[in-house]
């Protein structure tokens, strides 16, 4: 994408957050609808996903699944700009935080929030920076166009209490954040790779997982707080929930340990099935022998 389309294509976004969010909800479903016909490769990734991951759904259920999926998405996509430009105001009063959100405030330790790539991903950064005083550090990838990785920069860092460091950027500069006092907000549920990962189930599929999350919360003695964000349907917003620290994990096995976020993420994903990253190669990594899926 030239710098020039990239600014226009900003600037339209800056406009479109004005918009009352129901309405801009209602042209997100309409530019998902628009993505699920003419992203054929996407369409057929999630359409893999879910086969793999929901066996018991027949190929009627898979399709409108995956037709949903694609409605949330468009919205996801659109409401990027209100979460990046819209007033602090707005969205403190769009974004409706459940769960103990201070956690990392009153820690003594380093925390860790777990965030799986459900659609309210972004809203939960948000979140982070809006409802609690802790400093975030999360990572990121590292976007082709420079004009829109600044945008995001600029979005994701614009309240004052985060920082961003690529996926390509040594760990040693995320690590010298979490001893500062940062927060960790922990995107660990793609597939990068064999790189430090292992073959784990995922609703018994094996898939690469990282074990970076493991151990790096047992080398700093993290706790591990989960977090989930969603978009509440027809432009009410978003719920981000802040639940439960796990007492049980990190172990010394973090291969388990890997499982074990799995069969938690496996959990969240039936609660809110369309509104998971169907569209990632989730299988892109295959254990030795076995056939491509995608």
């Amino acid at each position: 994408m030239s710098g020039a389309l990239a600014r226009l294509g900003l600037a339209l976004a800056w406009l479109f957050q004005w918009l009352p969010l129901p309405l801009q909800s209602l042209l997100g479903g309409w530019l998902g609808r628009l993505l699920h016909a003419s992203a054929g490769q996407r369409r057929r990734i999630a359409t893999t996903n879910v086969a793999l991951c929901l066996p018991e759904l027949d190929a009627h259920a898979r399709s409108a699944l995956v037709r949903e999926h694609f409605v949330w998405l468009g919205r996801s996509l659109l409401e990027r700009a209100l979460l990046w430009y819209a007033p602090r105001a707005r969205l403190e009063r769009l974004i409706r935080v459940e769960g103990d959100v201070h956690l990392a405030e009153r820690s003594t330790r380093p925390v860790m929030w777990l965030v799986p790539h459900f659609l309210g991903l972004d809203a939960a950064g948000t979140a982070t920076q809006l409802f609690q005083t802790r400093q975030v550090c999360s990572i990121y990838a590292k976007q082709s166009s420079a004009v829109i990785d600044a945008a995001l920069r600029a979005g994701r860092l614009r309240f004052g209490r985060a920082e961003i460091f690529a996926r390509t950027e040594r760990a040693l500069p995320l690590v010298r954040a979490i001893k500062r006092g940062s927060a960790f907000f922990n995107l660990s549920d793609m597939d990068f790779g064999l790189r430090d990962a292992a073959f784990v189930p995922f609703f018994g599929v094996p898939a690469a997982t990282l074990l970076a999350p493991s151990r790096m919360a047992r080398s700093l003695d993290m706790i591990v707080q989960p977090v989930v964000g969603e978009l509440l349907p027809h432009g009410a917003g978003y719920r981000i929930r802040f639940l439960e620290p796990w007492t049980d994990w990190p172990t010394d096995d973090p291969e388990a340990d890997a499982a074990r976020m799995n069969r938690w993420i496996e959990s969240e994903i039936r609660r809110s099935p369309a509104q998971y990253l169907w569209v990632h190669k989730r299988f892109k990594t295959r254990p030795p022998g076995a056939a491509p899926v995608y």
